[in-house]
């Protein structure tokens, strides 16, 4: 049970080894007094440019654990943290045939790993393709604007943070995050994910991860089955009875829905089916294009280019009025990409590879909306996106091609002009009138946003910068309601689950409520 010494600052050129021996003579300990010694968490801390630190916590394991608790007794600044293991709950409820998981992004992934390590043998269906048929499939729409509506960036092996930056970072604060971190170790990830403080394996690297637990999963004795999608969840009562595909019926009476935040068509069949839905708040905006050597250069000053130090990235809020603008899903060295899932819809993306040595960074800069927006009905939101989708297609000549002009027209109008700045968005853009496609708040906040973030990252509003349309698919515009035992309250059985259920937001929180559920279905039926 080691002890951990936050805060433990040292020079750019010193090495980890440095960090080390600083948190040892810190706590005036001997060698012989250690039996390990690591690093556990590093960052940086940019405030100052002229003295930018490595910062580091350091995980120390005494050969006397007496010893570590009086150290940690005694200093405000050591934390000692004791190892917990996961408690399976086995329930006695008869499991009629195999448990169903919908959907294979990270909620279902790991829902599904957790119950196949069980011995549950889960039935996955998933709408969309293989990583590799997946991979062909988007391609194949960015090259030649063909979609595939139940195979694209949002639906298929891996879910929508298949094409992102594969960011590990959440704001949870959960235990479970070192299981999902050490899986994705023990299919591939490198262990600094475990140790950075914005931890990202890359669009790359996460599909080979990806594949690699999928195998997994089938030698545990579960089936996959892709490019099969789910029709309709059959009820008798108020119980779950079976699971209508397109191909199969499935008999079993425990369904993990994850979904995902773009299953649009399966939100309206489970309001149409009675299940309790409610409409929640998210955001829209666009996408934002910076040179990433600008960037680099206003967060590190003199320091840019280091060897010891990321790609730049940032993030940044701002409210007025109860409304908020922020960047979020900011892609270092990365492109914006076409992410549309319906016909006739235009949606934007960011993505990265692991190496992020893309010349452009981009980043999501969206407003807040909610029911005051949108109305209070439970698909409302969802059709508020689909509205603002359709109408950067016709704006985007119905080819797919995204809206797109530079900060300099946005805020003042000026006549567009290249700059240095070149759009990445590989369906084409079209020079347009960005105002036409977001409700007058929306525009007005984005516009602040801009301004704001300029004084804090010097060519925010550089006049170049690029923006593309729309950003509409930032979390999912619902919430199925479920209980404390993470079923739904509708019907017995049934499990939303991950950021497609509203309870997620991103890869690693939604894979943690995927341990959640799973661990919940456990509970309440036997393994037979």
């Amino acid at each position: 049970m080691p002890i951990f010494v936050p805060q433990v600052c040292v020079e750019l050129d010193m090495d980890e080894e440095t960090a080390v021996l600083k948190a040892v003579k810190m706590l005036k300990l001997k060698q012989s007094d250690i039996k390990s010694a690591s690093i556990a968490k590093k960052s940086v801390d940019a405030r100052r440019k002229q003295n930018i630190k490595l910062v580091y916590t350091v995980c120390i394991e005494l050969k006397n654990l007496e010893q570590e608790k009086i150290i940690a007794e005694n200093n405000p600044r050591v934390k000692f943290k004791c190892s917990e293991k996961l408690k399976v709950v086995y329930g006695d409820r008869n499991l009629e045939g195999r448990p169903v998981v919908v959907g294979f992004g990270p909620a279902g992934i790991l829902a599904s790993y957790m119950l196949a390590k069980h011995g549950y043998r889960p039935i996955v269906i998933e709408r969309g393709e293989d990583i590799d048929s997946r991979v062909k499939r988007v391609e194949q729409f960015w090259n030649e604007c063909v979609l595939n509506e139940n195979s694209n960036v949002q639906f298929g092996e891996g879910g929508a943070g298949t094409f992102s930056d594969g960011k590990l970072v959440t704001r949870i604060n959960d235990p479970l995050c070192e299981l999902v971190t050490s899986l994705f170790i023990n299919h591939g990830a490198p262990y600094d994910i475990k140790i950075k403080a914005k931890p990202h394996i890359g669009t790359d690297m996460l599909r080979k991860i990806i594949k690699s637990i999928r195998n997994e999963i089938v030698s545990l004795g579960a089936e996959i089955r892709f490019m099969e999608k789910m029709e309709l969840v059959n009820f008798r009562g108020n119980r779950i009875y079976s699971v209508l595909t397109d191909k199969d019926e499935i008999r079993t009476n425990a369904v993990i829905l994850a979904i995902g935040h773009s299953a649009r068509d399966t939100f309206e069949m489970l309001f149409r089916n009675n299940i309790a839905i409610e409409s929640k708040a998210f955001s829209v905006g666009v996408r934002i294009e910076h040179l990433q050597k600008n960037v680099d250069r206003a967060l590190y000053g003199k320091f840019a280019g280091h060897p010891s130090l990321p790609k730049g990235e940032y993030a940044y809020s701002y409210k007025v009025n109860g409304r908020c603008v922020y960047t979020f899903c900011m892609c270092p060295g990365g492109v914006v990409v076409p992410a549309a899932s319906e016909e006739g819809g235009v949606v934007t993306n960011g993505m990265s590879k692991y190496a992020r040595d893309g010349e452009n960074a981009n980043a999501a800069l969206v407003v807040s909306v909610s029911r005051d927006d949108f109305g209070s009905s439970p698909l409302s939101g969802m059709y508020f996106q689909r509205n603002i989708e359709k109408l950067a297609f016709e704006m985007g000549s119905k080819s797919y091609a995204a809206p797109m002009t530079n900060v300099g027209t946005y805020l003042d109008g000026l006549p567009y002009k290249e700059g240095k700045v070149i759009p990445t968005y590989r369906c084409g853009t079209k020079i347009s009138n960005i105002e036409n496609i977001f409700p007058y708040f929306v525009n007005d906040m984005l516009k602040i946003g801009i301004k704001k973030f300029d004084t804090k990252l010097n060519g925010f509003a550089s006049r170049d910068s690029i923006i593309t349309a729309p950003e509409t698919r930032t979390s999912s515009p619902i919430r199925i309601l479920r209980n404390s035992n993470f079923m739904s309250i509708s019907c017995d059985g049934l499990f939303p689950c991950g950021e497609g259920a509203g309870y997620a937001g991103g890869i690693m929180s939604a894979a943690v409520d995927g341990i959640k559920v799973a661990m919940a279905v456990m509970s309440k039926f036997a393994n037979k």
